[in-house]
């Protein structure tokens, strides 16, 4: 990692020492059992895509089940423990690539996975070994579909310095989401460090860096800032930033140009009010390709704005979003909320995508979600959710897409 990465944590950390040093979470450990979790998630999920002209349309039911083991650390200087998941997923019709595996219309039944790491804790630092999610702006597991994403590696999280968690890993298998192998990706190595500030209770800061080996680098910035307005009113701005270099040379386009660099950013403001909020966001994307992801780093690994079913990041593109959220617990009925929101994305560079075509490409979606929580009862925190999208695009490299995705998720402890 250059020196210049360094310095920039250097004086995160330096920040983060005026700070009072938090109480040592070890010293607070109970035992292996005694701080033990066992839970199971149900996830009944139906997926309908419907691409306009017939190419890779979906039509899946299937139920999924997550059972995930949390021990807690044995007492003492350093705490040992171990986590552990096992994913099933049952196909009740039809299928899909990115939940079951097997040749398109003819997928397996089923699907099945187990993964175990071992953890050790010394005062407030963390290291697990093993197989485990991962949930950071340059790694993250994908979790949209049926079962979620995993990765096999080293992770150090460290929260010493109140308000400042540093992160550290080395990860060298990715297991996709449709998948029981270990490493469909083959993933040769994936290097990450990074962190987050809170400065204050409204203001933080994030910094992140990652190597794929063979594939790219990455850095990642993000700033987040909550303005209180009243007692139920604030403005929020999140502002985030990537930036790709070394990029390999087979993401090339249909015209055979190379590409060594990519940028994408996003700003958005929230107003919230009551139950209600307001938000407009922009986003734009520069460079010699659109963004990439999902190539070792996980299907999750994009923190920007604009991303719904079309993520907004071809090359060159700007896109502006308008959405409204409104939790109905403010109008007697807790559980309830409903999000829509308008996008549109121009300036696409088409032309990368197809040889021949040098003009500019659009895309708009409409996007609409309703959930519902259970509250209490027999069914309390059972969650009902619909999500609806509907894209048309004039871009080569994508379709226009009708797509309902339909879930219910009933978590249960176990212990």
């Amino acid at each position: 990692m250059k020196v210049m990465k360094w310095s920039v944590i250097a004086l995160a950390v330096a920040a983060g020492t005026s700070q009072m040093a938090l109480a040592s979470q070890q010293s607070e450990a109970k035992g292996f059992v005694e701080d033990a979790k066992l839970d199971l998630l149900l996830r009944n999920t139906y997926w309908n895509r419907d691409h306009k002209d017939g190419a890779d349309d979906r039509n899946t039911w299937a139920q999924g089940f997550i059972t995930t083991f949390e021990s807690g650390f044995t007492q003492g200087t350093i705490g040992v423990g171990i986590d552990a998941y096992g994913l099933l997923g049952v196909k009740l019709d039809g299928g899909q690539g990115d939940m079951f595996p097997g040749e398109p219309k003819n997928w397996e039944d089923d699907l099945s996975e187990a993964g175990a790491a071992v953890k050790f804790r010394l005062s407030n630092t963390t290291l697990k070994y093993g197989n485990q999610f991962v949930n950071l702006p340059v790694i993250a597991s994908d979790d949209s579909r049926l079962l979620p994403e995993a990765f096999t590696g080293t992770m150090i999280t460290s929260s010493e310095i109140e308000g400042l968690e540093l992160n550290a890993g080395h990860f060298t298998a990715d297991s996709p989401m449709g998948s029981p192998a270990r490493d469909d990706f083959g993933l040769k190595r994936l290097d990450v460090f990074g962190g987050t500030y809170a400065f204050t209770d409204n203001l933080s800061a994030s910094l992140y860096f990652s190597d794929v080996e063979d594939t790219y680098d990455k850095k990642y910035a993000n700033v987040n800032y909550v303005m209180p307005l009243a007692d139920d009113q604030s403005l929020t701005f999140d502002f985030n930033y990537y930036r790709t270099d070394d990029i390999d040379q087979s993401f090339v386009g249909k015209d055979g140009a190379a590409v060594d660099d990519n940028t994408i950013w996003s700003l958005s403001a929230k107003y919230a009010v009551g139950a209600h909020a307001f938000i407009v966001a922009h986003q734009r994307v520069s460079g010699d390709t659109g963004y990439l992801y999902d190539n070792g780093d996980g299907g999750g690994s994009i923190w920007v704005a604009n991303s719904y079913l079309s993520d907004f990041n071809f090359k060159d593109e700007r896109s502006w979003q308008a959405s409204y959220e409104l939790d109905f617990s403010g109008y007697g009925v807790p559980g309830l909320q409903w999000k829509t929101a308008y996008l549109r994305g121009d300036n696409i560079d088409s032309g990368f995508y197809e040889a021949g075509n040098d003009g500019e490409a659009t895309e708009r979606e409409i996007f609409n979600q309703v959930s519902y929580t259970f509250q209490d009862g027999a069914a309390k925190d059972l969650t009902l959710r619909a999500r609806n999208s509907i894209l048309r695009t004039n871009n080569p490299a994508w379709n226009d897409v009708n797509e309902w995705r339909l879930y219910a998720i009933y978590p249960i402890s176990i212990l």
